[in-house]
């Protein structure tokens, strides 16, 4: 895609990734294909190649409007059209450039600026959201039932082993998950423990920055993964392994940190390395799948249907550990048809955009339920409340179902 970038973008370090990404997209329109908007909207602009013309037409000096920002907005962010496209378009990074300037140069009204702040605001403190959470959870069964199913009941976390193996690695904790399902890293505990390696958290560590970086607050993003790289390395001098992530929305924001920070000359070299010592969990597991195999019980045949987030798939282009070490363990899984297609979540999108992304929940919860399972998993906090709150199924995350499996040998 031939494009001349405006004399202010020009010679930036913004314009020259821009343009070099704009140049390898070839119009063939095969991302349309696989984008979950452009199935529901049916127009251009809802798509990738929409989009990208939008942000190409920004960097050559149009001046963007409210309109602009509405198709920006309704992106996911999945990445679907990455896995799809043929030229190796790396999409993703475009649209990070192109939502900041048009955030730049249109603004929001008071009313939309009030309401992403309060989101961050809410979900990046733990005292606050905790604090919230337990108090609705208290009066969750009073609630009229629409409501209720937006409200995760509350789920204890059971034991983490203490810190005994050699062999250690970090978790991230992660800004909600702790509070909506605490033994997500507890059951990641027991089943590293189990093969001879301790997990641990960094006092320090916080949010990864996802959320205020997909906000456009890229500021605040990046002073978390700065904040966490601080808290990692002294772990990782120490002889730790991997950082683990156990969900897979902090893990690609983490597996960024060396992209986003390139040009950082006090960071550049350590969120490389950071970067490069992120793991999904999945990755962890099916390095040490002996290991695991010898220790698997095979519980009575139980038959679930696995929902791989886009942050995995897409984003870290993992695909088939989670099932492999699933059925290792025992368990059934269905075919599920659309698996590369977004549920929705998308981080705050399912608030900031819940008409589309209740109608790909809906879509989705279709596929999902249509092998008649007993349960859902998924590998991201994200989409599991957000599948949960529209299924009358229990949806988990995998770690616990291969935990309990485990814990049955």
């Amino acid at each position: 895609m031939q494009t001349t970038l405006a004399d202010s973008f020009r010679n930036t370090p913004d314009g020259d990734t821009a343009e070099r990404i704009l140049r390898s997209c070839v119009h063939c329109g095969f991302c349309l294909a696989t984008c979950p908007t452009y199935q529901l909207l049916g127009n251009e602009l809802d798509s990738p190649r929409g989009r990208i013309y939008l942000i190409k037409q920004v960097l050559e000096g149009t001046t963007p409007t409210a309109k602009t920002q509405r198709h920006l907005d309704r992106c996911l962010t999945c990445r679907n059209c990455e896995t799809t496209c043929p030229s190796g378009v790396e999409y993703g990074k475009l649209l990070d450039i192109g939502r900041h300037l048009v955030e730049k140069k249109v603004g929001r009204g008071a009313r939309e600026a009030a309401t992403r702040a309060a989101l961050k605001t809410g979900l990046l403190s733990p005292t606050l959201f905790n604090s919230a959470l337990k108090l609705v959870q208290c009066v969750r069964s009073l609630l009229p039932g629409f409501l209720q199913t937006h409200i995760p009941a509350s789920d204890p976390a059971g034991v983490w082993p203490q810190p005994v193996h050699a062999r250690r690695m970090l978790v991230l904790q992660g800004c909600v998950q702790p509070g909506l399902k605490p033994n997500i890293n507890a059951a990641t505990a027991r089943v590293l423990d189990r093969i001879g390696i301790s997990l641990i958290a960094a006092d320090k560590a916080g949010c990864c920055g996802a959320l205020a970086h997909h906000l456009n607050d890229s500021d605040d993003g990046l002073d978390a993964a700065r904040r966490n790289i601080d808290a990692w390395l002294p772990h990782l001098d120490a002889g730790v392994e991997a950082i683990v992530m156990t969900a897979s929305g902090c893990g690609v924001m983490v597996k960024d940190y060396g992209w986003l920070l390139r040009h950082d000359p006090a960071y550049a070299d350590k969120a490389a390395r950071v970067s490069t010592t992120t793991k999904d969990i999945s990755e962890v597991l099916v390095a040490e799948a002996d290991a695991l195999k010898r220790l698997t019980a095979h519980p009575a045949p139980q038959r679930i249907a696995y929902h791989p987030p886009c942050t995995l798939q897409h984003g870290q282009k993992l695909t088939g550990g989670v099932e492999a070490l699933l059925t290792q363990a025992g368990f059934e899984l269905t075919a599920v048809v659309e698996k590369h297609l977004c549920c929705g979540s998308a981080g705050t999108y399912s608030i900031l955009q819940p008409d589309i992304a209740n109608q790909l929940k809906a879509r989705k919860l279709g596929h999902l339920q249509a092998g008649a399972p007993e349960m859902i998993v998924t590998a991201n906090i994200g989409c599991l409340t957000h599948l949960q709150s529209g299924s009358q199924i229990p949806v988990r995350h995998w770690m616990e179902l291969l935990d309990d499996a485990l814990a049955a040998s």
